[in-house]
């Protein structure tokens, strides 16, 4: 086995159970909670949305109040242009699409606030759609493990797909994520402790710098 295929059967094994951490029960729900998710932390979102969906349940709801109405609700969120974002997306969503969002890239970065990492978040977790969204946790680990070398998010997700079978991509995106915030942090990666270090080219440069 080449280090890439050691280490996505490792991520297998380890993050066995990997899923979504943000609460959604529908497309609606994925939208709005990956919208408010940019720079802020899933829990903090979930906390959010607990009380958000009973009151706003769907795109009509959503659709009615301005931006200044929804933004008390998601303050905490951060970023008043959220609120700006997140009401314009669902008027479209019900003067385009009946109230229904988008299963498609093209469809769903045309609408407010919404980059190709939460359309790929959107087509994956609503629809099932092979993606393979990159979020800040993505790039780093999956760059310094060496299932990438990239400069640039776009390029990293290029070559994630090339070097992840397609039926895993979903997946894969949980398990780097999962390890992004359990094992390889930002700041200080706990190498020590992660058994992936053997086949991990980050690892390997520390060892060999130390």
């Amino acid at each position: 086995m080449s280090d890439k295929e050691h280490i996505l059967a490792e991520l297998r094994r380890l993050y066995p159970e990997a899923k979504p951490e943000l609460h959604f029960s529908n497309p609606y729900e994925t939208l709005v909670a990956t919208m408010l998710s940019a720079q802020c932390t899933d829990k903090q979102v979930n906390k959010v949305t607990e009380k958000l969906f009973p009151l706003f349940p769907d795109a009509f709801a959503m659709a009615k109040l301005s931006a200044e109405e929804l933004h008390p609700y998601i303050a905490s969120c951060g970023f008043r242009s959220k609120a700006d974002n997140i009401t314009a997306a669902c008027r479209i969503l019900v003067e385009q699409y009946g109230g229904q969002v988008p299963r498609t890239m093209e469809e769903l970065t045309a609408l407010p606030g919404v980059g190709r990492k939460t359309a790929n978040v959107v087509m994956a977790n609503a629809f099932g759609i092979p993606t393979l969204a990159v979020d800040t946790h993505v790039f780093r680990v999956s760059n310094r493990l060496g299932l990438a070398d990239a400069r640039d998010v776009l390029q990293t997700e290029r070559q994630l797909m090339e070097a992840i079978a397609r039926e895993d991509w979903i997946e894969a995106h949980h398990w780097l994520i999962y390890h992004g915030r359990r094992v390889c942090g930002a700041r200080r990666p706990a190498c020590e402790r992660c058994t992936l270090a053997s086949w991990c080219k980050y690892a390997r440069q520390a060892r060999e710098a130390g």
